[in-house]
């Protein structure tokens, strides 16, 4: 094989587009997948060997569609960065409404583990078989902040998810990595620039660091050979907040 097959979850903005624009740049044949439509249409206009999915991970039959869309263009998988999420209002756990409850868990937890479960059919079956899958979790997966328990929960069951894959897919040659990412500069965490709650209460600015050292960082793990893998990897700004808090 001359060229690998990737699937980016959350493809529009941010990480997955820096991601999956990193990923075509090294040569692999790319499905970029996210609810909204027309920034995938960009990047795929402007760059060669990239298919655009819209896609609702929240969805069953859109993530299956995905999966089997990217196939029929490329004819396998063998990467899927499971990149989809969303952060919730940081604010006290009796102050959060059914819905966002619902929809943080539909996204984070169960749309990961939905893109997950269709890599591993297609991973399984494919020949050569195997694949990889590497997991966005958070630092959150480690440490909390305040009025995160929403955010917190979901991105500590990725990593159950991750160590559950990682064991369960040794045996059909699919490895599992996760990417644990603090204050990466993105729309995303414009609010630590400016100032947010830290844990003993005060209001602070975090430092932040280039998206462009976390597709250095997936980049890294994609390209292992099958016999190594990154288990886990924790990608931070230096003088963040994190060491310690809690």
């Amino acid at each position: 094989m001359t060229q690998k097959v990737a699937i980016v979850t959350g493809a529009s903005s941010g990480i997955g587009r820096a991601v999956a624009e990193g990923l075509l740049a090294s040569g692999y044949k790319v499905a970029l997948a996210a609810r909204r439509e027309q920034p995938l249409k960009d990047i795929a206009q402007r760059l060669p060997n990239a298919l655009a999915v819209a896609t609702d991970v929240t969805k069953p039959a859109e993530v299956a569609r995905l999966f089997d869309q990217t196939r029929e263009a490329f004819g396998r998988v063998d990467l899927l960065f499971n990149n989809a999420g969303v952060s919730p209002p940081y604010v006290a756990l009796d102050e959060i409404d059914d819905a966002t409850i619902a929809a943080t868990i539909a996204t984070n937890l169960t749309g990961c583990v939905t893109c997950a479960r269709e890599a591993f059919r297609i991973m399984k079956a494919q020949s050569p078989r195997g694949g990889r899958i590497i997991n966005n979790g958070s630092i959150a997966a480690h440490r909390p902040r305040r009025n995160a328990t929403l955010y917190t929960a979901t991105k500590h069951a990725i990593t159950g998810l991750t160590q559950s894959l990682a064991l369960d897919g040794r045996d059909f040659d699919i490895a599992c990595s996760q990417i644990d990412i603090g204050n990466v500069a993105t729309d995303m965490t414009e609010k630590f620039a400016k100032g947010t709650l830290q844990s003993t209460g005060a209001v602070a600015t975090e430092p932040r660091f280039d998206l462009r050292h976390v597709v250095e960082a997936v980049l890294y793990m994609a390209n292992l050979p099958p016999e190594a893998t990154v288990l886990n990897m924790t990608v931070i700004a230096t003088k963040m907040p994190f060491v310690g808090r809690g």
